[in-house]
């Protein structure tokens, strides 16, 4: 019998509106123990998938430390004080999460074979991806879960 995305998906996906703060965002995410959901627009549309990683993105994208090695000592001292007010400034601007999310370009239906999934998370290196039917979400593949199945059929 040949796994389909179906099979192995996790259905009911909560998802979060792209107008939501970033700090709401990672709150969810705490809260529900997860690392990453859809976003959807004004008409219940998903437009995009934002994370833990795009939240990361985000801080650290507006911090370049590739210049360190070749400022001195009091260089580094002055470019670190500056980081950390630009940042302390960003912080007061609410930033939503349609502004840090990817749009989604990837999905699988739920009778994809597996080995199709797997293939294409493999060569897009993604950790997740989800299941659509009808432009809407059903359910989400990550990587964990192709995991489990490489182990069942180990035993």
């Amino acid at each position: 019998m040949t796994l389909v995305a179906s099979d192995i998906m996790t259905p009911h996906i909560k998802s979060v509106p792209a107008s939501w703060t970033m700090q709401k965002f990672g709150a969810f995410l705490a809260q529900n123990g997860i690392s990453g959901s859809p976003v959807v627009n004004d008409r219940n549309e998903v437009v995009g998938i934002a994370t833990l990683s795009d939240i990361a993105d985000f801080h650290l994208n507006h911090v370049d430390t590739n210049y360190d090695a070749q400022m001195t000592p009091e260089e580094q001292k002055e470019a670190r004080r500056l980081r950390q007010f630009i940042f302390e400034e960003m912080v007061k601007v609410p930033v939503e999460v349609g502004d840090i999310m990817s749009p989604i370009l990837l999905y699988v239906t739920e009778n994809t074979p597996l080995s199709e999934v797997a293939e294409l998370m493999m060569k897009e290196h993604l950790h997740r991806i989800f299941v659509m039917r009808d432009k809407k979400v059903v359910g989400i593949i990550t990587t964990y879960d192709m995991l489990k199945v490489l182990k069942e059929s180990l035993n």
